[in-house]
């Protein structure tokens, strides 16, 4: 369906302004019971079996539905599990038309969805609907491990989170730039966007960090585009790469730019200053690549967008990160 859509409409938004890109209604979602909502996760789950359930434990296709319970029993192993058995929605507290409704608000926002206003939409605790936010998030990230990137990448940088005041006397400010004056909460996210494909999301300490990053991740005979950062020097002996120098332009005479890693960048900044208001050093890979996944399917509908996330969802297991987490069981983050 993208590739029919792509071929239609030139710029994203365009996309976004016309018919093809509204294919989700919230209010038809609302409206369902528990009932038509299960059975919509039911026919997402086991899209591969058309629908029909089976065993998740021992993959058994004889499976018998409680009469008394929405749920079914393995006529193997006797396992009896729900339509969310061992996914990330495992053990819920709410009704099940609530988290379908959570995903279809979830991917509704260009540049994201504040945990604040879906506690408000959905009529919950902040809590409840903060660490739902991030198990979509947690199934989103799960999606991009693994893909290597080929042809022609870009590569970058950017500041993020880590929000230190100033002063409110002038003469009390200091250059917030300088080592020193580091708090360690800032940290660089690092973008590796293939052109025409995939974009992949990391956090580091400091740039050249990503130098590693890109070896393990940028498939060899790769063309690499950055900017002028010193720290991406090294990767000359790897790689075939081409700089353009911002100092003097957006765009090099041989047609080298980082123009959509600058893309994803703006998408991440608006969403930090304009959604969230504020991302934690802690959190900060999850957002990163939530909105590295939004920024490859801009030109998904959101009817599409919502079925995908709710697939990597039903398809994750149970969350450790963040089970207990409001117990002060944090969750262990990743260096990249």
């Amino acid at each position: 369906m993208s590739d029919d859509i792509e071929r239609g409409v030139s710029l994203a938004q365009q996309f976004l302004l016309s018919a093809a890109a509204r294919t989700l209604s919230l209010s038809a979602i609302a409206r369902m019971s528990d009932e038509e909502a299960r059975a919509a996760f039911q026919r997402i789950r086991w899209a591969e079996n058309g629908g029909e359930p089976y065993c998740p434990r021992c993959g058994c296709l004889k499976v018998g539905r409680i009469a008394t319970r929405p749920v079914w029993k393995c006529g193997d192993c006797r396992y009896q599990f729900s339509v969310t058995a061992g996914t990330i929605f495992e053990n819920r507290k709410r009704p099940i038309r609530d988290y379908l409704l959570a995903i279809a608000i979830f991917v509704n926002g260009a540049k994201g969805h504040s945990a604040l206003q879906l506690s408000r939409d959905l009529d919950c605790q902040y809590k409840t609907a903060f660490v739902l936010a991030h198990k979509l998030r947690e199934a989103i990230a799960a999606e991009q491990a693994g893909h290597q990137l080929a042809g022609t990448v870009e590569i970058d940088g950017a500041y993020f989170a880590g929000h230190r005041k100033p002063a409110n006397k002038a003469a009390d400010r200091i250059d917030r730039r300088l080592a020193e004056e580091q708090t360690g909460k800032r940290k660089v996210v690092v973008v590796l966007r293939q052109r025409g494909g995939r974009t992949l999301a990391f956090v580091t300490r400091k740039e050249s960090d990503g130098v590693a990053i890109v070896r393990q991740r940028v498939a060899m005979g790769s063309t690499l585009q950055a900017d002028e950062a010193s720290g991406w020097d090294t990767l000359y002996a790897h790689y075939d790469m081409k700089r353009v120098n911002h100092r003097v332009e957006y765009k090099a005479a041989d047609g080298a730019n980082t123009n959509q890693a600058e893309s994803y960048f703006s998408r991440l900044r608006r969403a930090e200053i304009g959604v969230h208001h504020r991302i934690g050093a802690r959190h900060l890979l999850q957002y990163a690549r939530e909105m590295a996944w939004r920024e490859d399917r801009r030109r998904v509908s959101n009817g599409g967008q919502a079925n995908e996330v709710a697939a990597l969802a039903l398809g994750h297991p149970v969350s450790r990160e963040w089970a207990g987490y409001w117990q002060r069981s944090f969750p262990k983050q990743a260096a990249e």
